[in-house]
């Protein structure tokens, strides 16, 4: 049987908010924004949140419950001229019209720009859906004149929910009765992803045959290992890609690095994106053993934002390749992990009154910034002192790794400290 022409998800697009799953902090009763869209007034705001739960659904209820005009545009394929010709429009039809742009984290500088004056003077309420942090992503003048609210993705009570309306809406289109037997590969795969849910329930019921189909872990790992480029088609497989490109960095394999960097270019990927995730990798995976590379990734991203696709790509991969052939350390990652646990685990420990500040006499008089040892009047711009709190005296949190630059780091650090800290 041929799978239907209509995907799952759309088929099951709820069109009022009690339809509407998840983001209960959001919609549920009582909630802020359900109270702004029962009251007919929403302000212009910025839905951020992972894929697949609900941005461009919510997005649809608000135009739906107010009966405003409600226009659409991708990030991706649109322009300036587009974002014009939708308040032209709006202007037109008397103004308070809602403007949906998918993606907006991928509109440049200019293209943000152009929606300033409309949303200010009210032609257009604006919602914008992005899966990266609009504080990084969306011009301040923009982002000052919308509300944020974060959307997050659906529990398993919701996607069992889900599931049931699925099974039910296959169980019509298919005339098959659908029983789903286990649950953990459907969560597993789709992470809370809603579209990304019913797609593997859809796949699965789809890819069985008889009158009868039998939902379990075996079937739905199989049916998506034989339709991962079906699932790669709208973009579900960007976590993906992302973690296997960044594990070959971490592997030092610069062709597998190179390969996952071009699927990700050729499946139109925000370059800044993967910049910003290489600045990561060179501090969690490199470190100090090779500080150079943080400077070339973070080098890297200033370029990529300066220059722009096509070109950035050849940036990109010349930071791909360093970073992957660059020698391997995750001590720092490891040391504030460490130390942060320390924290949770001992709380705020008193700092030592010889490190902390004395701007009044009174602290003077009571110790404050006593005994002091100023470093760099000392022989090597170093003195023995002590610079945890006392009952945390002689923690090691920083281990160096075994490569070069730590070797002599770890040497130095002995060499002051001696036994102390065991290195």
């Amino acid at each position: 049987m041929q799978q239907a022409s209509i995907p799952l998800a759309e088929k099951l697009r709820p069109y009022n908010l009690d339809g509407y799953l998840g983001q209960d902090h959001l919609v549920g009763e009582g909630a802020i924004l359900r109270k702004s869209i029962e009251g007919g007034q929403v302000p212009s705001m910025i839905l951020w949140g992972p894929p697949g739960v609900g941005k461009t659904t919510l997005a649809s209820l608000i135009s739906h419950t107010l009966v405003k005009p409600f226009y659409t545009l991708s990030a991706v394929s649109s322009g300036v001229k587009d974002v014009r010709s939708v308040i032209q429009k709006a202007r037109e039809s008397g103004g308070n019209a809602i403007l949906f742009i998918d993606e907006i984290h991928r509109f440049s500088k200019s293209q943000q720009d152009s929606l300033l004056g409309a949303v200010e003077k009210g032609i257009i309420t604006l919602i914008g859906a992005t899966t990266e942090n609009p504080s990084f992503e969306v011009i301040s003048p923009l982002l000052s004149r919308c509300q944020v609210y974060i959307l997050k993705p659906l529990d398993e009570k919701q996607m069992m929910v889900l599931l049931e309306r699925g099974r039910e809406e296959l169980g019509k289109d298919t005339g098959k009765k659908v029983v789903i037997s286990e649950t953990e590969a459907l969560f597993r795969i789709s992470g809370g992803d809603a579209r990304k849910l019913l797609n593997a329930l859809e796949l699965s019921v789809y890819a069985t045959a008889g009158k009868k189909v039998v939902v379990t872990n075996d079937l739905v790992l199989s049916v998506i290992q034989q339709n991962l480029a079906l699932y790669d088609k709208a973009g579900e497989m960007h976590y993906d890609v992302i973690s296997a490109f960044i594990k070959s960095i971490r592997g030092s394999d610069p062709n597998a690095a190179v390969y996952y960097l071009a699927r990700m270019i050729e499946g139109g990927e925000d370059p800044k994106f993967i910049a910003r995730r290489l600045v990561i990798l060179a501090s969690e995976d490199i470190g100090n053993a090779n500080p150079n590379a943080l400077l070339l990734a973070a080098s890297c991203f200033q370029a990529v934002n300066m220059i722009g696709m096509p070109e950035s790509r050849i940036i990109l991969s010349q930071t791909a390749i360093y970073l992957a052939a660059s020698p391997k350390s995750n001590t720092a990652y490891l040391a504030i992990n460490q130390a942060q646990d320390l924290v949770r685990k001992t709380g705020d420990q008193p700092v030592p009154l010889s490190l902390r500040n004395a701007p009044t006499r009174l602290m003077k008089e009571t110790g404050y910034g006593k005994d002091y040892k100023y470093s760099h009047s000392y022989e090597n711009h170093f003195a023995i002192q002590e610079f945890l709190p006392d009952a945390l005296t002689g923690t090691t949190l920083y281990q160096p790794g075994e490569n070069a630059r730590e070797k002599e780091m770890r040497a130095r650090l002995k060499s002051l400290w001696k036994e102390k800290y065991g290195y």
